[in-house]
């Protein structure tokens, strides 16, 4: 009864930690969780005549910044991606600052919805022929890409461009 004791106080533990990292209830479970994992995955590492607990906080420590290292990762190659989009861009162009945000909120778009806005309005295919290159149902492909227009589109009236229309693809109405 005290081992399920220890490790009730363990997780306790873990929680508050990884709240007190993340600042955030709904990350900090996510970073318990990933912790979790990767105890059970590396518990050869762990010596029984060492506190368990520090042990388990020292994973939910690494967890996090590794998490946040990614997070600054992705956005690095999330911006490098945008200027790449803007490089064939003359930089005298009355538009330029519009281009470079609609760039940057393109760039910002999770995989599933760059992806399947890039094959429908930058390459221009149809809906069913994006779900057949993705493998997904063409009810996915239009979801998701009626979200990604939602997400550009409100990333620039909040940046005081409401008038922007994304079109594309040989299915678009």
């Amino acid at each position: 009864m005290d081992d399920v004791h220890d490790m009730e106080a363990d997780l306790l533990a873990m929680r508050r930690y990884a709240r007190a990292l993340a600042r955030d209830d709904v990350d900090a479970d996510d970073v318990v969780q990933d912790a979790l994992l990767r105890a059970i995955e590396r518990k050869a590492t762990y010596q029984p005549d060492r506190s368990r607990t520090r042990w388990l906080l020292g994973i939910v420590h690494n967890v996090f910044v590794s998490g946040k290292r990614r997070q600054a990762a992705e956005t690095r190659r999330n911006d490098r991606f945008a200027e790449t989009l803007l490089s064939s861009v003359d930089p005298q162009q009355e538009d330029h600052m519009r281009l470079a945000e609609i760039a940057h909120g393109f760039a910002t778009l999770p995989d599933a919805q760059r992806a399947v806005l890039h094959l429908t309005a930058i390459e221009g295919l149809g809906y069913q022929q994006a779900a057949d290159i993705l493998g997904i149902p063409i009810g996915t492909v239009m979801s998701r890409l009626s979200r990604a227009r939602a997400a550009l589109r409100d990333g620039n009236t909040e940046k005081g461009h409401p008038h922007l229309r994304l079109v594309g693809g040989q299915d678009d109405q």
